[in-house]
Parts: C-alpha cells; sequence; structure tokens
C-alpha cells in the first residue's frame, strides 16, 4: 500500500513537472452585435437611417492558451479527458515558432480586415454602392519595398497593367524572375487620405520601380517584392464596430448580418436567440473557421437556439452538437438571411441543417 502511494505521488509529480507540446482551446464570450458591450453599442451607425432590432444575433469566440504557456502533462490530460476544452498541438495555434506579440498583431490586422468585409458584404446585400481600391497592406521588414512602398499607398497599376483586386498584384509580379524590375503606378496613402477627406478623388501617381527577390518559402521559388495587397474603402455613410480584445477574421459573418438588420425594417431574428460564426469577404461568400466546438458549446450556454455555420465546418460541429441547438449551414450572407426569414417565420422545417457528412 505504502510502495503503492509513493508511486502514485511520484507520477503526479513528474505530470505537473513534465510540460508537453499543447495548448488549450476553450469556449470564449459571446457578443450580441445588436446590443450594447462595455456600455456602449457594438454597432455604431451615422448618416443613415437606423431601425429598431430586437433579439440576439451573437458572434462567438475562442479562448486559447497563449504562446509562451508551458502546459503540462496533467493539464493535457484533463484537457483531454474534459467536454468544454480541446487541447491541441501547439503548433496548430501558433506555426512557425510565432510569438505571443506576432499571433496578437496578425488577429488584430485581421479583425480589422473582417469588420470591413462585413460593412462591403452588408451594404452590397442592400445594393448601396461602396467605391474600393488596392492598396500595400503590410510591407516585410529588410524586403526590397521597405522605404520604397507604404501601408495604405494606392496601387494602381502594376508594370502599366491596371489592378482591379489584391490577387492581381502578387500575379503580375511573379511573371518575373527575381532580380528583374518590376514598376508600381500608385497613389501615396497621405495623397489618398487628403482627397477622402476632400470628398474629391485623387490624382497625382508617382511610378516606383523595385528589383524583385527569392521567395524564401517551400516549394517553387518565385519572384516577391516583400508587400502583401488588400483592399481599402469609402463608405457612403459612417459604419463604427466597437469591440476591443478580439481578434481573427471569424465574426465577419454576425457583423455583416448586425449591419444588415441595423438598415433594414423589422427584425431579422423576430426575436430569437441566434448565434453564429464565420469568415465573410466582400462578395458575401462565408468561409471556415477554427474552434467550431467551442463556439458551438459557448453560444449554447448563452442562450442560443441556432448556430449560423459555415458549411465547410458542419460535418465538424454537427458531431458534437450542443442538446436545444439547432446548427444552421451557410455559404453566403444570402444564405444566412434566408435561413433568418425562416427561423422568424417558424419554418424550421426549411432550415438548412447541417449533418455530420457536411
Amino acid at each position: 500500500m505504502l510502495a503503492s502511494t509513493l508511486m502514485l505521488i511520484a507520477l503526479l509529480c513528474a505530470g505537473v513537472l513534465i510540460n508537453v507540446p499543447y495548448s488549450e482551446m476553450s469556449p470564449g464570450p459571446t457578443v450580441n452585435t445588436l446590443g450594447d458591450h462595455d456600455g456602449e453599442p457594438v454597432l455604431q451607425i451615422s448618416g443613415h437611417k437606423t431601425y429598431a432590432t430586437s433579439g440576439h444575433l451573437n458572434m462567438t469566440t475562442v479562448r486559447v492558451t497563449s504562446a509562451d504557456y508551458k502546459m503540462n502533462l496533467v493539464e493535457a490530460v484533463y484537457g483531454w479527458l474534459s467536454h468544454d476544452n480541446k487541447v491541441v498541438p501547439h503548433d496548430t495555434l501558433y506555426p512557425d515558432g510565432k510569438t505571443e506579440q506576432q499571433s496578437t498583431q496578425e488577429n488584430a490586422e485581421e479583425f480589422s480586415q473582417s469588420q470591413e468585409s462585413a460593412k462591403v458584404a452588408a451594404l452590397k446585400e442592400l445594393g448601396v454602392p461602396v467605391n474600393s481600391w488596392v492598396i500595400v497592406s503590410t510591407v516585410v521588414k529588410g524586403s526590397p519595398s521597405e522605404g520604397r512602398l507604404h501601408a495604405g499607398d494606392v496601387i494602381k497599376a502594376v508594370d502599366g497593367t491596371a489592378v482591379k483586386q489584391p490577387t492581381d498584384v502578387s500575379t503580375l509580379v511573379t511573371k518575373h524572375k527575381p532580380g528583374q524590375d518590376v514598376v508600381f503606378t500608385v497613389v501615396r496613402a497621405k495623397e489618398q487620405a487628403a482627397a477622402e477627406k476632400a470628398n474629391k478623388t485623387a490624382t497625382k501617381t508617382e511610378n516606383v520601380t523595385i528589383k524583385t527577390t527569392t521567395s524564401d518559402d517551400s516549394g517553387t521559388k518565385r519572384a516577391i517584392v516583400g508587400i502583401s495587397a488588400g483592399t481599402d474603402h469609402t463608405f457612403p455613410f459612417s459604419i463604427d464596430i466597437k469591440l476591443a480584445d478580439v481578434g481573427g477574421p471569424s465574426a465577419g459573418l454576425m457583423f455583416s448580418l448586425g449591419i444588415y438588420d441595423k438598415l433594414t425594417p423589422g427584425s431579422l431574428t423576430g426575436g430569437k436567440f441566434v448565434a453564429g460564426t464565420g469568415t465573410i469577404d466582400d462578395d458575401g461568400k462565408v468561409g471556415p473557421i477554427g474552434g467550431i466546438s467551442m463556439k458551438t458549446i459557448g453560444a449554447r450556454s448563452k442562450g442560443a437556439q441556432y448556430f449560423l455555420t459555415p458549411a465547410d465546418n458542419c460535418a465538424e460541429a454537427a458531431q458534437d452538437t450542443p442538446s436545444g441547438l439547432t446548427l444552421v449551414k451557410v455559404s453566403t450572407i444570402g444564405d444566412a438571411l434566408g435561413a433568418l426569414k425562416d427561423i422568424r417565420s417558424g419554418d424550421t422545417g426549411a432550415l438548412p441543417k447541417c449533418s455530420t457528412k457536411g
């Protein structure tokens, strides 16, 4: 008996002292995009008529352990046995040795971009015109573009070919061989900002020649200049999303629905509690996210009856659906609006529901 007890104590001590390369995910808070958070409305719209809303259109989140958190064996086993937590390899959340600061910065950028895309998708669905253009989103430190191009510069053309979307930039650059010159025609960020403030179109452009270098990623080597391209927009009225301490792109769908609801008469939910998740692009296409099971648990614990689920996440989410929660499959903002129409009318039999097959 004594030997067994001592062995158990030794194993427990070893479990506490031994670190394992895992991280933990757990359900995070949910926030009603139609309501208030920390004392102020999540969605603040001015310059356009808005309408009263009811019910919930909750965005959902996942809590994760920090990049430098050292999980021990006991914690890992407890997480594996817990229904509401999920233990995953550390590299799943922080690939390529990414630091906490780098991950936080990346999540903040993705969250900001998701807000912009949510606004565009909602306004497009309403038929409200939005002006868009391609910009330099980020410049890699030490790259050929450092000091030559700057975040916010508008990219009008590459080698004289007009640029209409961000992917055009990489396509045109990679036509070159590493070491060759590529010419960017840009409107500087300062000129663009001044034009926007004056409600005018910026016309002053300049050509910037940059010598390409070789990519250092795996696979076929290609020419790069060390920038990432994105999209910026001008909206016909002000739409602000006030939500701090949240990162990543997964709230895009719910933000777009909240905006749509506030700009149209009546209630999208009919007073029901609807939660959901999913990225969204400028054209209203809904994309998959991580931690879907954590989000459905968090949503149901707050009272959600329906959960708008990206089509590509349906099979995973349906494997362990919280009791009382209906998973609704959506691929576009149009799908989500159609589902909400069925929900508020009570015609739930027509809902496109998730299954373990998708």
